[in-house]
């Protein structure tokens, strides 16, 4: 799958991920899917990191709640989560995997361990806790949301 952010929406993203260090940052991320198949990521949601660590993230409730009612709101589907890490590359951890518990979702991360160079990447995740495995998908950033 091809997933398109905005590069106003991916430098929020990386503002936030920098301020929150040493500690991950994380969010949601909202859209839809067009036909062809694109997912079309047309808002991110910055929000707190309860666990305040550099090793895992858990969002706060309420700021989850009130995320999912601003998507409603606005006719927009949730599309997955995004998180940093701080220190390791773009790839999903041992831990991320356990939590990614959606197949349905768009699972990014970026790394910040070449803080001059973050990098963005999309995963898909599969699978029962025994067998779970992950598909890297293509990030596209463009000038807009469409």
């Amino acid at each position: 799958m091809k997933i398109t952010i905005s590069k106003k929406d991916f430098e929020a993203v990386c503002r936030h991920a920098f301020a929150e260090l040493p500690d991950e940052a994380c969010g949601l991320l909202a859209g839809y899917d067009r036909e062809d198949g694109v997912r079309v990521i047309q808002k991110v949601y910055l929000l707190t990191n309860i666990d305040h660590t550099n090793e895992h993230f858990s969002i706060d409730p309420s700021e989850h709640l009130a995320a999912i009612k601003d998507m409603r709101a606005n006719g927009l589907s949730p599309l997955g989560n995004w998180h940093s890490h701080p220190e390791t590359p773009a790839r999903p951890s041992q831990e991320d995997l356990r939590w990614a518990n959606d197949s349905r979702a768009s699972y990014l991360i970026l790394s910040l361990a070449d803080r001059d160079n973050p990098v963005l990447n999309g995963f898909h995740v599969e699978g029962d806790l025994s067998n779970r495995t992950s598909r890297k998908e293509e990030i596209i950033i463009t000038d807009n949301n469409d």
